[in-house]
């Protein structure tokens, strides 16, 4: 990457994925996998995504972890319901562990207040989480999953450069916008030379609960044309669930009876 690096691939001609940028984990961590949850756009319920299928992960008996590498908008703490902030020592910063054994590293568990607001430029953003990869203890773990930020800015610009990441999940939602806003976020994984494994489509449909009936609230999905055009696999379709959102909101994320993320913790082992 040069000095005069715009952070916009699309328009630039430098080879950057063919160096090897990648900064080494901290010393005391063993990290098997890497796995970017990413989106074209807000709103499409990326971090619960991230979130189930990092319990849906534990569930199946791996040692996991949570990167939130969305420095300006982190909410993966409060998915699991941690608020204390983060400690360390000589060694590193030590990241914070769930009630179910999922490590989890935000600045949220860094910031004096929660509800501050994140007012740094890209660079700046993007050095935080390259830190939290390089400088968290994180141990043993099978899989990381890496809560990015939507779109296709500095920070995943970032992480797929300097993280060991093996795949994206690309998740999405059914409207007709949705096939340009995935095909950006694709194409820039392709540049950086990381695999696509798959399209997650949430809010997908309303089921009922009395009549057991399916709804497609946001319109017909285009899922299966995009991916087809794409040469993606479909990993899973995602409902509407009340029940879930209420238990993200209340930190409750991994009390929550019905995970959807099942199917694609599942293919991922698979």
């Amino acid at each position: 990457m040069s000095d005069n690096c715009t952070h916009d691939c699309s328009s630039c001609g430098a080879d950057c994925s063919s160096r090897d940028m990648r900064v080494p984990a901290n010393a005391k961590s063993s990290i098997k996998r890497v796995i970017a949850v990413v989106s074209g756009k807000g709103g499409v319920g990326k971090s619960t995504v991230t979130a189930s299928l990092a319990v849906a992960m534990a569930r199946k008996g791996r040692k996991v972890a949570v990167l939130d590498a969305d420095i300006t908008g982190p909410s993966i703490p409060t998915a699991f319901g941690i608020h204390q902030k983060a400690t360390g020592t000589d060694e590193g910063i030590d990241p914070a562990v769930t009630a179910g054994g999922i490590k989890l590293m935000s600045l949220n568990l860094l910031a004096a207040n929660e509800t501050d607001p994140v007012i740094w430029r890209g660079p700046v953003i993007a050095g935080v989480v390259t830190q939290f990869w390089s400088d968290v203890v994180w141990g043993d773990v099978d899989y990381m999953f890496v809560d990015m930020p939507p779109g296709t800015g500095d920070v995943p610009l970032t992480v797929f450069q300097s993280l060991p990441v093996d795949g994206i999940i690309v998740v999405t939602s059914p409207q007709d916008l949705v096939s340009m806003i995935v095909t950006k976020a694709v194409n820039m994984a392709k540049m950086m030379n990381i695999p696509v494994l798959g399209l997650v489509e949430n809010y997908s449909y309303f089921q009922c609960p009395d009549c057991g009936s399916k709804h497609a609230i946001f319109g017909k999905s285009r899922l299966d044309q995009v991916a087809a055009e794409l040469e993606i696999p479909v990993l899973a379709r995602l409902p509407i669930d009340p029940t879930l959102a209420a238990s993200f909101d209340a930190g409750k994320i991994e009390q929550a009876e019905q995970n959807y993320a099942e199917e694609i913790a599942d293919r991922l082992e698979g």
